[in-house]
């Protein structure tokens, strides 16, 4: 039998692993970017949105303040923890504390939104990059229409939260860190430095790294997905909701941020290798999964009150995937809501920049402001 000469297969081999490599090296440095990002909005407003947080007294003012204070910091798991931190330290009433956990899970979404913008100049992929997207904006929303009443009016989720809360006082004292934020931590925090702490400057830096990134994400992606992973990734991981949703909740808590989550898969929907329907559900998994940091914030506290919190927010993240997710023509109302945003978001930049801005910023802060005015 004879064998090539020309090494061609060798080279395919070599070929291959080098791709691999820089893959692999591309997504650290669109992890750094999304860490710098959320620095940057740290830097911007970390301040603000601890006297955000202690300053709600009004149900619907303390739900548009969660969604103000989670972009601010760009984490909802820090807004949490804030929030289970304040209602352990007696700083911060369960009433209070429920409307700003609701509001963290909308605010949270808008980074894989603000990643969705790096598809911006190429208009096919910008379109099903924001479809993906925001059908994480749309179900948090549709969820928080739902519930908020509901809970002014009953009482549910705090109910059903201190029953909870009372089973788990004993377990106190978890920890867990996540091994990418470890990683990654050392050169996001070298790149602020770099920049002088300048949070502007670190923004900018942040969205053109970004942007660099996702471009190379991309054209990597598409190319090794489609010839070696498509059917595997199809077949095991986004092929049954429930796998995807469960692998949702595992990604998060093992990098312990749904902003890092969520954002990984949009380069895959913007390059066509997944579906909004199939990212959907894993979406909905990491709603979930986010919920972990609080928990393990509140049990280190042996708080009661804190731990009912912390079972607040997983629990109104449940209901919302039972109402939600299993009947068909309520699932498909926030997949068409975001297929119908980003036909019209790929065809007006101006509009998708409105967007983020007037839901996740505008919108809030206008009407806190005028509330306090009051």
């Amino acid at each position: 039998m004879e064998r090539p000469s020309d090494g061609s297969t060798g080279h395919s081999v070599w070929g291959d692993r080098f791709q691999l490599l820089l893959l692999i090296l591309i997504v650290y440095v669109f992890l750094v970017s999304i860490g710098m990002m959320g620095g940057a909005f740290k830097l911007f407003g970390k301040g603000v949105a601890e006297r955000l947080v202690t300053s709600t007294s009004n149900p619907l003012v303390g739900l548009f303040i969660g969604i103000l204070a989670t972009t601010l910091v760009q984490s909802s798991s820090t807004t949490t923890s804030l929030t289970v931190g304040l209602v352990a330290a007696g700083g911060l009433s369960i009433e209070s504390a429920i409307p700003l956990v609701m509001g963290a899970n909308i605010g949270t979404s808008v980074t894989n939104t603000l990643v969705s913008m790096g598809h911006v100049t190429r208009p096919a992929e910008f379109r099903r990059a924001m479809a993906g997207a925001t059908v994480h904006d749309f179900f948090n929303l549709i969820a928080v229409c739902l519930f908020f009443p509901l809970e002014l009016s009953t009482g549910f989720l705090r109910t059903i939260s201190e029953a909870a809360a009372d089973l788990f006082i004993g377990a106190g004292g978890l920890t867990f860190a996540s091994p990418i934020k470890i990683l990654v931590k050392p050169a996001v925090t070298a790149s602020i430095h770099t920049l002088g702490e300048s949070p502007v400057l670190v923004l900018i830096v942040s969205f053109v790294v970004m942007y660099a990134s996702l471009k190379g994400l991309v054209s990597l992606a598409r190319g090794l997905v489609v010839r070696r992973a498509e059917r595997a990734l199809h077949k095991y991981l986004f092929g049954a909701p429930l796998a995807s949703m469960a692998f949702g909740v595992a990604l998060t808590v093992l990098v312990q941020s749904s902003s890092i989550s969520t954002s990984l898969v949009i380069p895959l929907v913007g390059a066509g290798l997944l579906t909004v329907e199939q990212v959907f559900p894993y979406m909905l998994g990491a709603n979930i999964g986010t919920t972990v940091t609080a928990m393990l914030a509140a049990l280190s506290t042996l708080n009661t009150a804190a731990i009912t919190i912390a079972f607040v927010h997983l629990f109104f993240n449940i209901c919302g995937i039972l109402v939600v997710y299993p009947f068909r023509l309520i699932r498909l109302i926030p997949i068409r809501m975001s297929h119908g945003l980003a036909h019209v978001a790929s065809r007006s930049r101006t509009l998708a920049v409105g967007y983020i801005v007037g839901v996740f910023y505008l919108i809030p802060a206008a009407i806190i402001y005028f509330w306090s005015a009051r």
